[in-house]
């Protein structure tokens, strides 16, 4: 799955297009290096996320093409 795809449906960002966004200002790592939104995201894959101020780290779990809300949380650990 596309990483931006993978952002929105995981509701780690909440718009495609926002995250296809980040990733082009190279606000989006993917184990340690700046990735492009066309990036294959795999389980145990860690993304960290830089927007405005904040940073945040996350370790990929499951990869789902359509989870349900409830679900969404359980694709991601927060490191």
């Amino acid at each position: 799955m596309r990483l931006d795809k993978y952002l929105k449906v995981s509701r780690i960002i909440k718009r495609r297009s926002i995250a296809n966004d980040a990733c082009d200002a190279g606000r989006i790592s993917v184990n340690g290096r700046v990735q492009r939104a066309s990036y294959a995201v795999k389980a145990g894959d860690i993304i960290e996320v830089q927007l405005g101020e904040s940073v945040k780290k996350y370790k990929v779990t499951a990869i789902s093409e359509s989870p349900k809300k409830e679900d969404a949380a359980k694709m991601y650990e927060t490191l």
